[in-house]
Order: C-alpha cells, then structure tokens, then sequence
C-alpha cells in the first residue's frame, strides 16, 4: 500500500533502544503491525450526450470531505468538514482540507484536471489516524494520515508536500496504475514526491530554482538530525540520523539498490525518477509544473505505460511526449534527454 514513510525507516525507528524514545519505538512497531485494508479504485465519471458530442462532467473547484478517526485504525471515521462547513477547530482537520485544495488547485491550474478521477470526484481524507501513527498512506479510497508519535514524527497533515503526495497516488491508480513494487513501483512513488514537490511549489509562487524540492518537510522533530523524508535536489542527503540512520536513496543507476524488503525498493530507488525531474526542470527552469510537469503529468495519466514500467519505458515516454508536444531538437527535448543521462537511465549516444 502506498505510504510516505517507508517501512525499513519505521523498523530502524522499532528496533531502537534509546531510553527517550521508548514512545517512538512502540508507536512504530505499533505502525508497522496495523493492518490496512487496500480497496481497488472504481472510477465514476458522469458521461452525457450533447448534440452528437460526448460530455463529460466535472467541475474546477474541490468536493473536500475531511473525517476523524478518533485515534483509531477505522475508516472513514466521524465526517467533521465539508466545502461549505465552517473551519475547524482542529488544526489537522483545516491542514487537511487546505492541503487538499492546494493539490487541487495544482491539477487544475496547470494541468486541466479536476480532482484524483478528472471528473470533479470527491477528494475523502482521514486524520488522527490510530494512536500516535507514523504514517500517512492512500488506500484506493482515501487519504489517510497518523499523528505522529511526538518524539521523531509530528502530524502528517503539517507537510503540503505529503498530502500532495497521497493524492497523487491516487491519480496514479485512475489513470491506468503502476505496480506497486520493483523500478514501476519506484515510479509510484517518484510521480508522487514529484507532484508532491510541484504542488508546494505552485502554492508559493516558486520556480524552480527557489524551491527546496523536499518531501516531508517539517514532518520530523527537532530531535531528528534531518530536513525531510527525501529530496529530489540530493537523493539521499534529507537525513543522517543516529537512530534513523542515513537516508539510503541513490541518484544513479550505478547505486541502484537490490532487495526484496520495501516492496522490491520502491521507497529506496524512487531516488533515481526523482532526480532526473529535477535536472529537467530546473534545466529548463521557470515554473517547474509549466514543462517538466506538462511532460510528466502526460506520461504518468497518458495510458500508454503498461503497469510493469521501468525506467528505460517511463523514459522513453518522456521522450516521446517532449518530442510531441514542444519538437525534436527542442530545449524541451534535449533538457528530458539530459535529465535521464544524467541518473544513468540512457545512455549519452554522443560518448557512447
């Protein structure tokens, strides 16, 4: 099931004997052992008829239906806000309804797209999940996010970019899906953290070279020697921690990591995509969702990547839609090449 924190984080966390995270540690076992239930999505899109064309419908502003779980693992909980309820004394409820409209927001701006479905479906979300959770995660229905448990996690719904990142799981999964383990599982979770990024940097008005491109950020407490779960600027660098340990994502494919645990590496190896989009993007700079994301947002929701993609194929569609869209020879084109050069994805025909 797709989470931002990743489960050999959370067993370095569980396995700790440091006296003052005694709370931490059983807060992240408990995490661990929690079963989820992952429900298969079912699109709904409303279609119509309309003088011989076929309409579909959707609307350009959020349907935001944010529950509580009361601190425990049972969704959707308690309905406590809607688009026309007042705000909520509960900062995680308003983190969460505001995260979600600035996700929105995104999609629709920049890419036309209104809600996970592209039909103006509700956006549901869940907070105060379980009792001092450690994660936030989609699970084909929702968007779903823990607390923390106080000593090296705080609430999920502090971190735009977490949110975002939930949502776009989401997106993912209506829009043909990628298999959640191996290098298509690294894909997941790369288009995530991607759109993840752009969706923080698009309610800051940031290009990309002012942008931080962190995943998680303001998720850890000051006890932790760490910025954010991730970054897409330095792939494991957002953390080096004496309980934690060092954050393990490559940026190339010469580091590229082979294991079994983390469903095949999908946390781990999601460091790869995520550093060629940031070469691209800030190669061609200005706002990263204009282009980069342009090109991304139509590999990932075009339909044309079958749900075992690698790299080499997420790459080579890159391409292909560059090439559609702005030109051969174009900047756009030459930047995308550049990009996956650069991570080791293709290979440079020029030195080759």
């Amino acid at each position: 099931m797709p989470e931002i924190v990743p489960p050999y984080l959370l067993s370095r966390l569980a396995a700790t004997q440091e006296p003052h995270l005694a709370r931490a540690a059983a807060a992240a076992r408990a995490t661990l052992a929690a079963p989820r239930r992952y429900l298969p999505v079912r699109a709904n899109i409303d279609l119509s008829v309309d003088g011989g064309a076929l309409v579909v419908e959707a609307s350009p502003a959020p349907d935001r239906v944010i529950s509580d779980a009361q601190t425990r693992e049972e969704l959707p909980g308690v309905r406590v806000r809607g688009e026309d309820d007042p705000v909520s004394t509960d900062t995680a409820v308003n983190q969460a309804f505001d995260g979600l409209g600035a996700t929105f927001r995104l999609y629709w701006d920049a890419f036309g797209r209104s809600s996970i479905d592209a039909a103006g479906g509700t956006l549901p979300a869940t907070v105060h999940y379980g009792d001092r959770y450690d994660n936030a995660f989609w699970n084909g229905e929702r968007m779903v996010f823990g607390d923390g448990d106080g000593e090296v996690f705080t609430g999920f719904t502090q971190s735009l970019s977490v949110i975002a990142h939930e949502l776009t799981h989401g997106v993912v999964e209506y829009s043909g899906g990628l298999a959640y383990s191996g290098q298509s599982g690294a894909l997941n979770e790369s288009l995530a953290d991607v759109f993840g990024a752009l969706t923080e940097q698009h309610a800051a008005g940031q290009e990309a070279a002012q942008a931080t491109w962190l995943i998680g950020e303001g998720i850890f407490t000051d006890a932790v020697q760490g910025t954010a779960l991730r970054s897409l600027r330095a792939p494991g660098t957002a953390y080096d921690d004496d309980v934690l340990g060092r954050d393990p994502q490559p940026a190339h494919m010469r580091d590229f990591v082979v294991t079994e645990a983390d469903n095949g590496g999908v946390h781990i190896n999601s460091g790869i995509p995520n550093k060629a989009f940031f070469l691209v993007a800030t190669a061609l700079g200005g706002y990263a969702w204009d282009r980069a994301g342009h090109i991304w947002y139509l590999a990932m929701t075009g339909g044309s990547l079958p749900p075992s993609a690698d790299f080499v194929t997420f790459a080579a569609e890159t391409l292909a839609i560059a090439t559609q869209e702005y030109g051969e020879g174009s900047e756009e084109v030459d930047a995308v090449r550049a990009g996956w050069i650069g991570v080791g994805v293709i290979e440079d025909d020029e030195s080759a």
